[in-house]
């Protein structure tokens, strides 16, 4: 969830003119977009959220399509769960943090972790690379089987199974969490070691800006 590059001269944006929509771009992607929801690790549909759809930069989106069309190519579709983020989103995040005693989805995404310490564990911060719009959360769908890649952990998991290189990952997870790397650094992504799921594009066009556009 965190991200501390350029957070000191953060400044929150309403122009949407250097964004799309991931569909109209690559329409091959997978929409699962769990902060519309309420399966996440709030429980609620987030704030800002409000179409089911997904945004990134024009940049970042053009760079997605030729990571979909290598994916496609070796028998996958990528599958969305999160990209551009609203600033108004992460500050939910943050209160939630706060309050203790909503713990709803803790069984199923902080297990082991206290709620109180989702801040000093940087699970939870004030800013995130998100709101620069050019970062996505996403997975491998595997068309010959109908189903998710095995990566050995979920998104959003406040873990350290979702650390990249987790010991206790099979060889077939670690391939699918190799694949998926792969393809991402191939379309000019970098990854995040602690997030399996989590890439931003290496030149993204607004470093020191946090946007907070409603998703829609």
């Amino acid at each position: 969830m965190k991200d501390m590059k350029d957070m000191k001269n953060h400044s929150e944006n309403q122009d949407s003119s250097g964004f799309v929509k991931i569909p109209d771009v690559a329409g091959d992607v997978i929409l699962e977009i769990r902060y519309y929801s309420t399966f996440n690790f709030i429980g609620d549909r987030i704030d800002g959220y409000t179409q089911p759809t997904a945004l990134l930069t024009k940049e970042a989106a053009a760079a997605l399509k030729a990571a979909s069309d290598e994916a496609i190519n070796q028998g996958y579709r990528l599958k969305i769960y999160d990209a551009y983020r609203p600033q108004r989103a992460v500050d939910h995040f943050v209160r939630w943090a706060k309050d203790l005693e909503d713990q709803r989805m803790k069984k199923v995404f902080y297990p082991e972790v206290p709620k109180e310490k989702l801040f000093t564990l940087g699970f939870i911060a004030e800013h995130s690379g998100h709101s620069r719009g050019s970062t996505v959360d996403l997975t491998l769908f595997d068309m010959s089987r109908g189903c998710d890649v095995d990566m050995g952990g979920y998104f959003d998991f406040f873990g350290d199974i979702s650390h990249y290189d987790h010991p206790d990952l099979t060889d077939a997870q670690r391939a699918g969490r190799a694949l998926l790397r792969d393809i991402m650094l191939h379309a000019g992504f970098e990854p995040y070691e602690n997030e399996w799921w989590h890439f931003t594009l290496a030149n993204e066009p607004y470093p020191n800006t946090y946007f907070d556009l409603r998703v829609e």
